[in-house]
């Protein structure tokens, strides 16, 4: 189960970078709004599924609620989960 968060964590991470430096300067700089559709629909998919695995993941690890919040909010943040990725999910033991 870890090991699929962690997909689906750095999946989300590039997907809202996309979003960020990618779609939105497409949309406000050169008038094509399809590229926010498009992109915004997957980052939201994506970071549907984040929270839902992260729920799983904080049952199943016997995660702290802080470190789940840390988890959540890092996927907030461009470059967040990567960084919670490099810091919390690396090594096999995540508790």
């Amino acid at each position: 189960m870890l090991s699929l968060f962690r997909i689906i964590a750095i999946l989300e991470g590039i997907s809202y970078l996309i979003l960020l430096g990618i779609a939105m300067p497409l949309k406000y700089l050169m008038d094509i709004p399809e590229a926010v559709m498009f992109t915004g629909w997957i980052h939201g998919l994506l970071f549907s599924l984040y929270c839902v695995m992260l729920l799983l993941v904080y049952i199943q690890w016997e995660w702290t609620f802080s470190k789940a919040l840390l988890a959540f909010v890092a996927a907030l943040l461009p470059f967040g989960p990567f960084i919670f990725e490099k810091r919390f999910l690396k090594n096999n033991d995540a508790r």
